[in-house]
């Protein structure tokens, strides 16, 4: 019972510790807001950053993988994608990229608070802390019909304004098509849109992800599987759709 005791101790005096260098990061981050670095002292900062996140988290951790895409502040720098720039994303200011980095580490400070939290009260660890994916999805789902044509898809895509459809059989969802894979189809391929369906280049099977997750498990995820789109469930029901613009907008701070 005492190891146990000085154990649990010993967890809080580590969470304490790595809180608190966290802290110090994102006090130089405000004075970066206000009195731009130099791009050395920015370089500086994100590999201190990087060390200290890696001995809280885990070298293998998917918020090292937030961070290095608030530093680039563009998605295609997070994503193990083809090159093409993401839906939504422009080039980013270094103050915006500095802001970015902002947000990573209050997100790392808010999970290390409730793991803390968590020992404290001796209860059951929270999955994660912060925003979860349900407050950033798309809440209307969109589809196309199996058998809908590229035009048919290309239509509801700009009606919509969206960057991407999932694709239904019946009661079923069993894929999705992007704005770049249709592009690619079309232009590059140089397929007939109006004959051909959409089944003959969506992606499948959908990447799900649950309502209740982290944003940074669907950042984690996008990387994993390659994809900018995730269909998000609950209840094993899709309910709604995020993707990389989402992702952006909550790093941005933008509601």
């Amino acid at each position: 019972m005492e190891s146990s005791k000085t154990s649990k101790t010993d967890r809080v005096g580590t969470l304490d510790q790595d809180i608190s260098r966290i802290r110090k990061q994102l006090e130089i981050i405000k004075r970066f807001l206000i009195d731009e670095p130099s791009p050395a002292s920015l370089n500086e900062f994100d590999s201190t950053t990087e060390d200290i996140l890696a001995d809280a988290f885990g070298s293998s951790s998917p918020l090292l993988d937030t961070y290095d895409y608030a530093q680039l502040g563009e998605a295609a720098g997070l994503m193990n994608l083809p090159e093409g720039a993401p839906e939504g994303t422009t080039h980013q200011s270094q103050r915006e990229t500095v802001r970015q980095r902002q947000r990573v580490l209050e997100s790392g400070i808010a999970d290390l608070e409730a793991r803390r939290a968590s020992l404290s009260q001796e209860s059951r660890k929270r999955k994660g802390s912060g925003p979860n994916v349900a407050d950033y999805m798309a809440k209307t789902v969109r589809s196309v019909s199996l058998d809908a044509t590229l035009q048919e898809v290309g239509q509801c895509l700009q009606k919509w304004k969206i960057g991407s459809v999932l694709v239904q059989n019946g009661d079923e969802f069993l894929g999705y098509i992007t704005e770049t894979e249709l592009t690619r189809e079309v232009v590059a391929s140089g397929t007939d849109p109006v004959t051909t369906t959409v089944k003959t280049c969506m992606r499948e099977p959908l990447v799900t992800i649950e309502t209740s997750d982290p944003i940074v498990e669907a950042v984690r995820l996008m990387k994993e599987k390659a994809t900018r789109h995730l269909a998000v469930t609950e209840s094993n029901r899709i309910v709604g759709v995020v993707s990389v613009s989402d992702i952006i907008r909550y790093y941005s701070g933008v509601k």
